[in-house]
């Protein structure tokens, strides 16, 4: 599906309706469950790493505090160094968090080839890093990078901003897991345009979907969240198909095969 033919389905489609997709989540949640499990367990897996990585430049300025202290100053060669870490720190978390959300972003993207597969039934995809290979490891840092710099600038303007961009950014996982051969400026583009048109229903959905899997996640010892964390991306998935919907109903089967 090309751009246009995207923004006209988007301008075409009707109204969601917030009980029947709410529903459906429900039904779906209890085929996908194990995989959002496992989505949510690769995503650890990869990001902890990360962040321990990211924190060895702490343990670096820590080191040399104690030091400086027990020989009762500081040096000016030691404070040098202490500034180099405290600006390697920054470059770190900054390059870290990047990698880090573009990763969750992929697995996420993936998370919705399963709910189609299961929906329709369709043969299944282990192919969970199925988006993190050519053009497509670049394209989901650069939407990573747009999500991170529009949400800032959105909570810097204001909370309201904020709340706004919150449902055209979570559709935007949706919208390049179906369209990956968009660019990433039209993918942008067609998430806020799905997002401007449903946008009550879908924050409706968003909050409910939240708080349902918060609730029944505690209920269940607490782990149970690790369970249920996903039941949110699921509403996501039907507000696609009910607005702009699939060309081919065996489309992500030959998506699948060609990025086996």
């Amino acid at each position: 599906m090309n751009a246009n033919h995207l923004f006209e389905k988007i301008e075409n489609s009707s109204p969601i309706d917030f009980g029947d997709i709410f529903n459906k989540s429900i039904e779906l949640f209890k085929k996908v469950w194990l995989q959002g499990f496992i989505h949510l367990l690769i995503s650890v897996v990869v990001v902890i790493p990360l962040i321990i990585v990211m924190y060895i430049p702490i343990i670096a300025l820590a080191s040399i505090a104690g030091i400086e202290e027990s020989y009762g100053g500081y040096s000016g060669q030691m404070e040098g160094v202490s500034i180099g870490l405290a600006i390697l720190f920054v470059i770190l978390v900054v390059i870290i968090s990047m990698i880090a959300s573009a990763f969750q972003f992929g697995i996420i993207a993936h998370f919705y080839q399963v709910c189609k597969q299961e929906d329709l039934e369709q043969q299944q995809n282990s192919n969970y890093f199925m988006f993190f290979r050519g053009k497509y490891l670049g394209k989901i840092l650069v939407l990573a990078i747009a999500i991170s710099v529009i949400s800032i600038v959105a909570m810097l303007l204001c909370f309201f901003p904020f709340l706004y961009v919150l449902v055209p950014l979570q559709l935007l996982g949706v919208i390049f897991s179906f369209n990956p051969d968009l660019s990433p400026s039209d993918l942008i583009k067609a998430s806020f345009k799905l997002g401007n048109k449903i946008w009550l229903m879908a924050f409706l959905l968003f909050f409910i979907s939240a708080i349902l899997a918060e609730l029944v996640g505690l209920m269940a010892c607490g782990v149970g969240i690790f369970f249920t964390v996903f039941f949110v991306r699921i509403p996501v998935y039907y507000m696609y198909k009910d607005t702009i919907s699939f060309e081919n109903e065996s489309e992500s089967e030959d998506w699948n095969a060609l990025v086996e």
